[in-house]
């Protein structure tokens, strides 16, 4: 019995006898586009059919990045890839690296030989692209004066942002004779003019009718425009040569038109809200200074002189309330004490003894203590509380003067 196949391995056989027949390796299908699907990892997936039959595509995010035709359904087209064989599902399908559209063939293969000699040369680069300037104050738009997207860009202009000056840089956008008038006026704005920005615009048609915008001519001139440009050519799906060197690429003229401009709507709310906010940052940062300051006064006012002055003061006047108390407690206590010792004083004061009815006598300034000290015929001083008497002792029991006994 012969060895079984898992389907696994089977599928993976299968996918093996594809990949090495070289033309199921660089084949080109035509069909019409069904099923078409932009996944959001930017792979695409579609279904090209015939009257007869159809295959399963899928083209990997590298390769439709890569794509200025964007296919859609109902599109007559051919892709360009390699058969190979979808394991998990046992289904062989055509992954694409090119899609065109059918009936443009010459036009297409010029497209895609410039597309990839400019790319060679690094015009697509992104290091290159510059900026587009957030509030410009000109803007230069290189369009035909007659045309419908001239009108639009000006009426997006005057409702998103009416500040900006416009200057009309006139051209043909369509005919042989418009590849070179373009890059003339190009040219025009950046050697005559001061614009912020430019706005290279058409709008939109066929790819015969957008030719002039794959124009060599044009795409170097765009390439070496001093001045940043911002392409809207045609309508979204629509890419040109100019789209890839442009320093910004937009779908459309209107939207070309609001991608060089701020919406002024939105820059008056911003600065409403920038103004409630500061206004209240600024509320508070006050509100906090005063409480810094309020709190820096009372700690300056414990350590200013003034309130040392003053609390000095008050101690001066407690020290001098706290001395009189003391002085008046000190005098009374040497009151006391002296009326004390005056008492004493009075008490031993012979004038006080005088005063009860004593007397003092004395001889020649001595004080007589005794009688016998005394002998008849002294003189002698009496010394009363009031004054003194001046007498003479006699004898005991007669005085001689008037011959009569005194007691």
């Amino acid at each position: 019995m012969l060895d079984a196949y898992s389907v696994a391995e089977l599928s993976s056989y299968i996918r093996q006898m594809f990949e090495i027949d070289n033309r199921l390796q660089d084949i080109s299908v035509t069909g019409e586009i069904s099923n078409m699907t932009r996944a959001s990892s930017g792979h695409w997936y579609f279904t090209l059919k015939d009257s007869q039959s159809q295959i399963k595509c899928a083209m990997w995010r590298s390769s439709a990045e890569r794509q200025s035709f964007i296919p859609q359904n109902g599109d007559a087209v051919t892709a360009h890839g390699r058969v190979s064989v979808y394991e998990p599902r046992g289904e062989y399908q055509l992954y694409a690296d090119m899609i065109r559209p059918v009936g443009i063939g010459d036009l297409y293969a010029r497209f895609e030989q410039l597309k990839i000699r400019l790319e060679s040369e690094g015009l697509f680069d992104i290091e290159r692209k510059r900026p587009i300037p957030a509030f410009p104050r000109q803007i230069g738009v290189v369009t035909s004066p007659e045309a419908a997207a001239f009108q639009d860009i000006q009426n997006v202009l005057r409702r998103r942002f009416p500040l900006v000056e416009v200057i009309l840089s006139p051209t043909p956008v369509q005919g042989e004779s418009a590849p070179p008038q373009i890059v003339a006026a190009l040219e025009r704005l950046n050697k005559h003019t001061q614009v912020d920005v430019i706005l290279l615009c058409r709008g939109g048609g066929s790819i015969e009718d957008l030719w002039s915008f794959n124009d060599e001519r044009v795409a170097r001139a765009v390439a070496a425009s001093q001045i940043p440009v911002i392409t809207g050519v045609g309508h979204e799906t629509d890419f040109t040569i100019v789209d890839f060197v442009s320093d910004l690429r937009a779908p459309t003229p209107s939207a070309a038109a609001e991608l060089a401009t701020p919406n002024i709507d939105d820059l008056v709310n911003g600065i409403r809200t920038i103004k409630d906010i500061i206004n209240s940052l600024t509320a508070g940062h006050l509100a906090d200074l005063r409480a810094d300051l309020n709190s820096a006064q009372r700690t300056m006012g414990h350590l200013s002189p003034a309130w040392r002055i003053a609390t000095l003061r008050q101690r001066i006047d407690d020290w001098s309330a706290r001395l009189s108390r003391d002085q008046r407690k000190h005098i009374g206590l040497l009151r006391e004490r002296l009326e004390t010792r005056s008492d004493a004083l009075n008490a031993a004061n012979p004038q006080a003894i005088l005063a009860r009815g004593y007397a003092i006598v004395s001889q020649n300034g001595q004080r007589i203590k005794s009688a016998g000290e005394a002998q008849p015929g002294d003189g002698i001083i009496i010394q009363l509380h009031d004054g003194e008497i001046k007498a003479r002792v006699e004898d005991n029991e007669t005085h001689e003067r008037y011959k009569r006994t005194l007691f």
